[in-house]
């Protein structure tokens, strides 16, 4: 298939990296707010798609992750979305909670003022 045909086509056609994965960004269906940045593989994606909850791909413990299966901070899928060439994928989530494993609302909770972290 051609990009512009990619562009273009209703066919879900994910294109994987190199390690098989696709950038996804999760954000608050409701605020808006950008929540997250992480990672799907295909069985992350098909879950997520499946079940209306998301799913990710943990590169730390190499394993399908179900955001919030041990926290309880699940987060409930109102809308997904790919982008132009399929490479990337947005997720409007209701989420049951903080996004981070810090227990911040949004893992973006600091600023970046004059090469300073300030909350």
């Amino acid at each position: 298939m051609s990009h512009a045909e990619l562009e273009t086509t209703l066919k879900l056609m994910p294109r994987y990296d190199e390690r098989g994965l696709v950038q996804a960004v999760a954000t608050d269906a409701a605020t808006g707010e950008l929540l997250m940045v992480a990672h799907m593989n295909a069985e992350a994606l098909a879950r997520t798609l499946a079940t209306g909850e998301a799913h990710y791909w943990s590169r730390s413990r190499q394993e399908v992750w179900h955001k919030g299966a041990t926290s309880g901070n699940v987060q409930q899928v109102v809308e997904a979305r790919i982008d132009c060439d399929q490479d990337a994928v947005w997720l409007k989530v209701r989420p049951a909670g903080p996004a981070c494993h810090t227990g911040e609302t949004t893992c973006f909770y600091r600023l970046i003022d004059g090469g300073q972290l300030v909350r």
